[in-house]
């Protein structure tokens, strides 16, 4: 393999990496009390993060959180 095709595929992975890693946040809505999966860290005071420091990696770890969250269970 050619040094510049490999420089250039470990430049290419570092940059790219870092747009697969997703986290899931348990958010519950404050006015309505229904918990949500979502993919960003809420800003608003509209929701609030639920699953305390926990940050999921996937939907289906989310699922599962969520099921074990107190507030998010007992609606």
């Amino acid at each position: 393999m050619n040094i510049k095709t490999m420089i250039a595929v470990a430049m290419l992975t570092s940059v790219a990496a870092p747009a697969f890693a997703q986290s899931f946040y348990v958010v519950q809505d404050v006015k309505t009390k229904k918990c949500t999966i979502t993919e960003s860290k809420p800003t608003t005071t509209e929701t609030t993060v639920v699953s305390g420091d926990t940050v999921y990696k996937t939907r289906a770890e989310a699922e599962t959180g969520m099921k074990t969250v107190k507030v998010c269970t007992s609606n």
